[in-house]
Order: structure tokens, then C-alpha cells, then sequence
């Protein structure tokens, strides 16, 4: 197991990026880090949520909000079957969130805009806390959409439809493509259908979530590991990408 604070680490068999031309990112815990301090304060909201819709204190609302979460894979999913709830009710409410402490990220920035080809988020929260966090980091500019929790029809990752379908919409061949996400589970149908897979891990455990989803562990599903993605792009993703185009810019010449 790879635990966090632990640098990068690549499978010797991992899927390389020289024919890559989409990269495909998860937003929450992997296009920002965990000390930006976002997840815990939506966290917050959801367990809000539920101690409104049914009537409870604190401590039993985050039980029930944790219970849903194992048993469906996220509160929502929960909540539209076991209590009819909106979703774009819940999503609004969830996300209505300050997000001052999401810093300009520079290094990051200039990375994801050398990467040659499309870039695009695959998300289960919604569009809209996606463009608010992408704008806030100052990376908005250079994704081509959002594919969010309501275009996959409100059906979360890791359901293989919600690939499949993201994959449908965009047009993206998954043996060019490449997904950076921050939770393990999540990368094995990708992989399965032929994309290059990073795991993104918090440099330090992150007291406000759960230890499976930090969990940097060395699957065969995942290819590459890393605590730290704007340096892992420019030191190890771009190197590759940029020399395999190489040849193809000379003959243009």
C-alpha cells in the first residue's frame, strides 16, 4: 500500500501519455488539494441537508449521511430513492459553499494548458461548483466542458454507464485518453475500457474523509500515483506527450 506523503509511484506495466490527446480530470480532492479545505465544508452542508429533511440532530444526521453513502456510493443517490429529493435541490444546497480558500494555482495552470489535445472534467457534483472551483484556481479557460452528476443522469462514478456515457457525448476514444482522479474505486472501470489512470493522494491523511478514499494503494487498475499533480504533469506527463508529438511538428514544417 502506498500511503500519503509518499511522492509518486509508477506500475511498471502502467499505460504511458505519448498518445494521449484528451485528459479527463476529476474536480473535488484532485484539482485542488485537501488544505484548500473544500470537501469538508460541502461535507458540512450535505449533513445539513439531512438533518433538515428528517428532522434530526448533528450526530445522528452524519450516521444516516454516512450509511447512505456506503450503501449507495453518494448521499444523493440515497436521498432520490429513499426520500424522492430533487437532486438539483440538493446539488444547489450542497454546494452553496464559501470558496475563498481556493487559491490561484500558477503552476498547475501552466501545466494543464501545454497539455496537447482536449481537456475536460468528469465530476459527481455539478457543473456549476465545478466552473466556480476551475475559475477560482484559474484553470477554467483551459477545460473544453464539464461533464457533471446531471448529464450522467444523476447515476455516480464508478457506475461503467457514466463513463460510458461521458465518453459517448465527447466523442472520446478511452485508449487515447487519460484520467487523474483521487479515489481508487473509481478508476477501475476506465481502465478496463483502455484510458491511462493516475491516482491523485493527499501529501498528508485528510482527518475529514475516509481512509478508503486517500487510500493510494497499488492496484493493477491504477498506473500511476501521485501527491502532488501539477508537478507530476510537468515532470512526468509533459516530457512524454511533448516528445511524441516531436516528429509530427517537424514534418508540418
Amino acid at each position: 500500500m502506498h500511503h500519503p506523503g509518499k511522492a509518486q509511484f509508477t506500475t511498471p506495466a502502467a499505460r504511458g501519455f505519448a498518445d494521449v490527446d484528451t485528459w479527463v480530470f476529476d474536480l473535488d480532492n484532485t484539482l485542488y488539494p485537501s488544505d484548500a479545505a473544500v470537501w469538508p465544508k460541502v461535507d458540512e452542508r450535505i449533513t445539513l441537508y439531512v438533518m433538515q429533511l428528517y428532522g434530526l440532530d448533528g450526530i445522528s444526521a452524519r450516521a444516516l449521511q454516512k450509511h447512505f453513502y456506503h450503501r449507495y456510493g453518494t448521499t444523493l443517490s440515497a436521498l432520490m430513492v429513499e426520500a424522492g429529493v430533487d437532486p438539483h435541490d440538493f446539488l444547489d444546497f450542497a454546494h452553496d459553499i464559501d470558496h475563498s480558500s481556493i487559491k490561484l494555482d500558477k503552476s498547475l495552470g501552466d501545466a494543464i494548458e501545454r497539455l496537447p489535445g482536449r481537456k475536460l472534467i468528469l465530476t459527481n457534483g455539478s457543473r456549476r461548483h465545478a466552473e466556480t472551483v476551475a475559475a477560482k484556481l484559474g484553470i477554467l479557460d483551459h477545460f473544453e466542458d464539464v461533464f457533471d452528476i446531471a448529464a450522467a443522469d444523476f447515476v455516480p462514478k464508478p457506475e461503467r454507464t457514466t463513463y460510458e456515457r461521458f465518453l459517448e457525448k465527447h466523442a472520446v476514444e478511452p485508449t487515447r485518453a487519460a484520467l487523474f482522479e483521487d479515489i481508487a474505486r473509481n478508476l477501475a472501470v476506465p481502465h478496463d475500457l483502455g484510458m491511462a489512470t493516475v491516482l491523485v493522494v493527499p501529501r498528508v491523511t485528510d482527518p475529514y474523509r475516509e481512509a478508503f478514499e486517500q487510500e493510494a494503494v497499488r492496484e493493477p487498475h491504477i498506473d500511476h500515483i501521485t501527491d502532488d499533480l501539477a508537478a507530476f504533469l510537468a515532470a512526468c506527463v509533459l516530457p512524454e506527450a511533448e516528445a511524441a508529438r516531436e516528429p509530427v511538428d517537424r514534418d508540418r514544417r
